[in-house]
């Protein structure tokens, strides 16, 4: 199979490149706006620029490259941001995914499309795959009419939604709620975490693997990619400070009111992985091996 990749330089498309590349079955396609940042860690993978929002471009290189599935990861992601530039927010959320969906269909191309748990209102979870939309802020709006764009289509698909993705990656300059808490806490830094939202986070080698199982079984439909412990970050961030013995009391626990943000945060959502676990085969680490990855990855 040949799998052309989006995004190939963000943390689930670096986390991407360095699975599928192991994958005797598979020919990898990175691409990416810009340079490949990962050129230096894997010289052998195939990497072609490629800007989503640019519909000639992306039926060129589609047409060039012949895959047999696309998985799209590139995407604007801050919901902030979303919602201060909800031109630039449209542009790369949902335009660019029409242009693949349509390149895709017209070449046979099985395109995968990955989502979010904001597509929701957060007013009740975990939630599974036919809970009904409702989202809250620009970011989330984007997301549900790029799913709507994929699901239209006449070419084969799969929605892949997710929730809270942490990871390390190389050359990357955000940060994840597991490297804030610990880096904070070791500095000696007194952190405010919220305790009245709900997610089940998700490690970013998780979501790449439920991505390539995707792809490998030609899955269809849409399916949750997360893992299954409903946890607040204050719950986060209290087994963050116990896996790296730091002292907790620096740990202070608020609610959101506390904080002023341009976008509104689902106050809970979730999903329930049951139907990932069944077709795919798809197994999550526990939110303790996940840190305990990081702390590997960083040490």
């Amino acid at each position: 199979m040949r799998i052309l990749l989006t995004g190939s330089n963000g943390l689930l498309g670096q986390k991407l490149v360095a699975l599928l590349r192991q994958q005797r079955e598979v020919e990898l396609i990175a691409t990416s706006r810009g340079t490949n940042k990962l050129a230096g860690l894997y010289p052998e993978v195939r990497f072609v620029p490629l800007d989503v929002t640019n519909r000639e471009q992306v039926q060129q290189v589609l047409a060039r490259e012949q895959p047999t599935h696309l998985i799209h990861t590139a995407a604007m992601t801050n919901v902030d941001e979303c919602e201060l530039n909800q031109k630039a927010c449209w542009l790369q959320n949902v335009t660019a995914v029409e242009y693949l969906v349509e390149a895709c269909a017209q070449l046979g191309i099985h395109l995968l499309h990955v989502s979010t748990d904001f597509i929701f209102s957060g007013e009740e979870g975990p939630l599974a795959e036919d809970a009904l939309p409702a989202p809250i802020n620009f970011y989330g709006q984007s997301k549900l009419a790029a799913e709507k764009a994929v699901q239209a289509s006449l070419g084969p698909w799969a929605i892949l939604r997710t929730v809270l993705v942490y990871g390390t990656a190389h050359d990357y300059g955000r940060t994840n709620i597991v490297l804030w808490v610990r880096d904070s806490l070791r500095a000696g830094k007194t952190i405010q975490v919220v305790d009245d939202q709900f997610r089940t986070p998700t490690l970013a080698e998780d979501l790449a693997q439920g991505c390539w199982l995707a792809a490998k079984h030609n899955a269809t439909g849409i399916y949750h990619i997360s893992s299954d412990e409903l946890l607040t970050p204050y719950q986060m961030a209290i087994r963050v400070a116990d896996y790296f013995q730091l002292d907790k009391s620096l740990i202070q626990k608020v609610d959101a009111s506390m904080f002023t943000q341009p976008a509104r945060r689902p106050p809970r959502t979730g999903f329930i992985i049951t139907k990932a676990r069944r077709e795919l085969g798809y197994q999550p680490h526990t939110f303790e091996d996940g840190i305990a990855l990081l702390a590997l990855q960083t040490a």
